[in-house]
């Protein structure tokens, strides 16, 4: 069980250091595929959040965590849930750039699912996702052994998404970052059923003006995963020119009155 936050470097060049956030009840090495599409231009981070009742906090804490493990980062691409986990770290300046894969910064970008996000807990938990679910939110088969990449299938993966999606209704969303400094981009699945295209506008509206935006054809919740290369052709540009900050220094913790704030 892992009682922090683990990181994984699979990338030793120049280029600007990007940690990869997964969603809820996913895994950071479900990225392994992108980041070894973006190592030429990019050092990679694999990211793997705490497991157990005792780590299952919400975004904002969980960003605290992230901080105080990966330290300096330039940017972030964040699946799902993990867009408010990379809203918390931008909003508070300790990344410059973000981008949303299939993501949301606040449940209210979801719309109708936003309100009973809490239900992915007892669904993590009795439904026991497997096979079907992973080839659900995929929207492509999932080979067996890739499963658990996409969904938690470990009693323990199982009740940290129970406790962590409760404690998301339970916290003050991060604050909106259309106003600040941040380098932003959007990638969408047209066949995500979790956080489906509609949502998209929504989650733009809270970005900086003119934040690009791609729908990719065909991909689902996770096209990180299922559409590596397209993600690295579309991350490259973004990546290229945020380009590493020798003297950008973020701070190493996050403040709670920033992370706990929203902003109109």
């Amino acid at each position: 069980m892992r009682r922090e936050v683990q990181l994984t470097e699979s990338g030793q060049g120049r280029g600007p250091r990007v940690l990869l956030l997964p969603g809820l009840g996913a895994r950071g090495s479900g990225f392994r595929a992108l980041a070894n599409q973006l190592a030429s231009v990019a050092r990679p981070v694999l990211v793997e959040y705490p497991e157990g009742e005792h780590a299952a906090c919400g975004a904002g804490e969980l960003a605290r965590q992230v901080l105080r493990a990966a330290g300096r980062m330039d940017a972030v691409v964040a699946s799902s849930f993990g867009g408010m986990v990379a809203a918390h770290l931008a909003a508070a300046g300790a990344a410059r750039g973000v981008a949303f894969l299939g993501s949301f910064t606040r449940t209210s970008h979801l719309g109708l699912r936003g309100r009973v996000i809490g239900m992915m807990g007892p669904i993590a938990v009795w439904g026991r996702p497997g096979v079907v679910a992973a080839g659900l939110a995929a929207w492509k088969p999932v080979p067996f052994a890739q499963v658990a990449e996409v969904v938690p299938t470990t009693k323990e993966e199982r009740v940290t998404t129970w406790h962590r999606a409760l404690a998301i209704d339970g916290e003050a969303p991060p604050p909106e970052l259309r106003r600040l400094p941040v380098s932003c981009v959007c990638i969408q699945g047209d066949r995500d059923v979790l956080v489906p295209p509609s949502t998209l506008e929504r989650l733009c509206a809270s970005l900086p003006p003119g934040t690009p935006r791609h729908l990719l054809r065909g991909a689902g919740h996770v096209p990180y995963f299922t559409h590596p290369e397209e993600c690295a052709r579309l991350l490259r540009p973004w990546l290229e020119a945020i380009a590493p900050a020798e003297t950008f220094i973020p701070p190493t913790t996050l403040p709670r009155s920033v992370v706990a704030g929203s902003a109109a």
